[in-house]
């Protein structure tokens, strides 16, 4: 385990040397700055989906291999030593003893293996860390509720052409619009959660 997780208050085990865990446990969850950047590194995503799919204690050699074949594009059987290698590095010297330090696997660099916590389940929804191309929800919320404020003040002003129709039907339109953004975002939110698809949701599309 990595022995930069005894900075967090009580700590985490603390690693013996043999891999045996020492006698005091930490309870302390990650906070949410902690998991949003955790997440914003891509490299630490690809782990944390690997881990959270496979749901046990995992080889971090499995878990390079899988993380490689993300990133290349390719299937695992062919990922290159060299494109293992270079993945395999980076987890165990950087991004598991940081994953570590935040509480959402326990490594054990001597046994070389990661296994996911608890911590990992209240990472849910991730692609607001992810916006690459795509709008946030939370700008896409502020953006409509800006266009019913706007379309609401029109109705009130009693300005054409939206004054044709009563208010009430203006009124259950702008329900209507934010109960069908409601049930996109939950069906949308639902391919999101980490380990929920056999790869990685922004590999998707």
């Amino acid at each position: 385990m990595s022995s930069a997780s005894q900075h967090r208050g009580q700590g985490k085990p603390a690693d013996t040397g043999e891999g045996e865990p020492g006698d005091e446990v930490s309870t302390e969850p990650p906070t949410e700055d902690e998991l949003f950047d955790v997440l914003s590194n891509r490299r630490r995503r690809y782990a944390a989906h690997a881990l959270k799919a496979a749901d046990s204690t995992a080889e971090i050699g499995d878990v390079a291999e899988q993380v490689a074949a993300w990133e290349y594009g390719v299937d695992v059987d062919q990922v290159s030593y060299e494109e293992r290698k270079r993945v395999y590095t980076a987890l165990q010297q950087s991004h598991l003893p940081k994953m570590d330090d935040v509480g959402v696997v326990n490594f054990d660099k001597n046994r070389g293996t990661v296994e996911p916590t608890d911590s990992l389940d209240d990472i849910e929804v991730y692609m607001d860390v992810v916006q690459g191309n795509e709008i946030p929800w939370s700008v896409y919320y502020l953006g409509l509720s800006g266009v019913a404020a706007a379309l609401m003040a029109a109705v009130w002003t009693g300005a054409w052409p939206f004054a044709v129709l009563p208010d009430v039907a203006w009124g259950i339109a702008v329900t209507a619009m934010f109960a069908v953004s409601a049930v996109a975002h939950t069906y949308y939110a639902r391919g999101q959660r980490i380990g929920a698809t056999d790869e990685p949701p922004e590999l998707r599309g």
